[in-house]
């Protein structure tokens, strides 16, 4: 009887479970061009930037960066910029796909090494 119970704990979680599961096409993000929008001292701002396999250029604020991009997974990738004008600007980027739908993905990035992680949603342009 005990097993038996236990066996159905099991397969009602494991069933549960199942259902969660959150779709991560993660690269159908890999490359393209795409927007992102925060909430920076009260106005929201929006970012617009291209991503190849290799880099991605972003304008912000009407100014334009380009960063290296090395992937670590297809979910998973490291940002660190080319041209950085000070030291806050040369810390590399972790970004995360955490789970993504047919125009856009969820993710969290924090800078390499940081445990202090934000999230975002970007939606896919072209």
């Amino acid at each position: 009887m005990k097993i038996k119970n236990t066996l159905l704990i099991i397969l009602f979680a494991v069933s549960l479970s199942s259902c969660y599961n959150q779709e991560r096409n993660c690269t159908d993000f890999k490359t393209g061009k795409f927007e992102f929008s925060q909430e920076i001292d009260g106005q929201k701002e929006t970012s617009i930037f291209e991503r190849t396999e290799e880099f991605q250029i972003e304008t912000f604020r009407g100014k334009t960066d380009t960063s290296s991009v090395r992937w670590v997974n297809d979910c998973e990738f490291i940002l660190q910029k080319l041209n950085p004008k000070n030291r806050a600007e040369k810390k590399a980027i972790h970004m995360k796909i955490l789970s993504t739908t047919e125009n856009g993905y969820l993710f969290e990035y924090s800078f390499v090494g940081d445990t202090n992680k934000q999230k975002g949603t970007v939606t896919k342009i072209k």
